[in-house]
């Protein structure tokens, strides 16, 4: 949700301009301030971003966010496997250079995913190359004794860039790219594109292989906190994430991961599970896909859906328990003019039952100026769970 002040809202951010009763309320009546979730450093990623978030220092559990994407899809990894997030994209040619036209694939099915995904392990698969369906165009790869030392580009990175001087570098690099350049052939004649081609939406014409890392071990939340919890996320690295420190993941059906995701279930969901967890983790993307396709309008729409639909239902809902804590914040800024994460703090908000009742104070709302302007600022984000648990 986190941004910079665009012109075309008069020098306002998205959140500045969203309508957000739900979570002014917990920032106008509970604590309110900044964190660093991306240490210095560290590129911004979402798993970076999401470990400092639930209390991890990514600095001493780094690892590659392929392998948090193998855990959601039961993906068993060993010792002698690296996993690599595989995105299905399309690119487009500009005269004699290839670019990075649409990380998504035009935000391509999860079935016509897997068909493709399917497609592609029976073709280039083998004892040491395996291809696993994800969700949309999210997917992933697993190569047996290979190479986690490569430089790879996360796609979303570099949207209307030349693909050139971001494919894959290092050791190991020439399979990779081997295998990139392959999966494209396939693609050409896969019965998926000629469908979408027929549909006039955009192709999955190639594979993007980065993100890889090696299975890693980390303390369970149970063991970190003394806390059963769940969590709920239509993103596979979020919800591998959660089930490596020991959460239990959430289905909830017509979870997309976009802007047509089922946020007041997810909320609903979110609320059963406290009737017999102590902790839930609600994860929502949509706001983070509209920066990376650069959308005001979509972004604005995401923040105003994710407030109205999940904030206010928790919100509603949690009136029930006698005692609860609840805290609202972005993972990472996605800047609509950068189309991609940057490392500046965001802002967060927690608020627990006994502060509900307190008369609000006017000069506070949810986002990033008046965050910045309380003064409070979390500069590790790792410690931010343990002030919110523990208060």
């Amino acid at each position: 949700m986190a941004d910079y002040p665009l012109e075309e809202l008069g020098g306002k951010t998205p959140l500045q301009a969203a309508q957000t009763e739900s979570m002014d309320a917990i920032a106008a009546r509970g604590t309110l301030g900044m964190v660093q979730t991306i240490p210095q450093g560290l590129s911004p990623g979402s798993d970076i971003a999401n470990l400092s978030i639930l209390g991890y220092d990514p600095r001493r559990y780094l690892t590659g966010r392929a392998v948090y994407e193998a855990a959601s899809a039961g993906v068993k990894l060993t010792s002698r496997d690296v996993a690599f997030r595989c995105n299905l994209v399309t690119l487009g040619q500009q005269g004699n250079t290839t670019v990075m036209e649409d990380y998504s694939a035009g935000h391509i099915t999860t079935e016509e995913g897997k068909r493709i995904i399917s497609d592609l392990d029976r073709r280039l698969g083998h004892e040491h190359i395996r291809f696993f369906p994800g969700v949309s165009y999210r997917h992933l790869m697993v190569w047996k004794d290979g190479f986690d030392s490569i430089e790879t580009t996360p796609p979303h990175d570099i949207s209307g860039k030349d693909i050139a001087s971001y494919m894959p570098r290092g050791e190991g690099s020439d399979t990779i790219n081997r295998i990139m350049t392959e999966a494209r052939t396939i693609l050409q004649e896969s019965p998926v594109n000629r469908e979408r081609t027929a549909a006039s939406k955009p192709l999955a014409n190639a594979i993007w292989l980065w993100g890889q890392g090696r299975p890693i071990t980390l303390p369970s939340f149970g063991e970190k906190y003394g806390l059963r919890g769940s969590v709920i996320s239509a993103v596979d690295l979020i919800k591998g994430i959660g089930i490596t420190l020991g959460l239990s993941p959430v289905e909830v059906p017509g979870a997309t991961g976009y802007l047509d995701t089922n946020y007041k279930g997810k909320a609903e969901h979110a609320l059963k599970e406290l009737e017999e967890k102590d902790f839930v983790f609600v994860h929502v993307e949509a706001p983070d896909e509209a920066s990376h396709n650069g959308s005001v309008a979509n972004k604005i729409r995401a923040i105003e859906d994710f407030d109205r639909l999940v904030v206010r239902t928790v919100l509603e809902g949690l009136k029930r328990f006698p005692e609860y804590r609840v805290m609202v914040l972005p993972d990472h800024r996605t800047p609509i003019v950068r189309k991609t994460h940057t490392a500046e703090p965001v802002p967060f908000a927690f608020l627990s039952s006994k502060d509900a009742a307190k008369a609000p104070r006017k000069e506070a709302s949810f986002n990033e100026l008046s965050a910045q302007e309380s003064g409070f600022f979390v500069e590790q984000g790792c410690n931010l769970m343990d002030l919110f648990i523990k208060g």
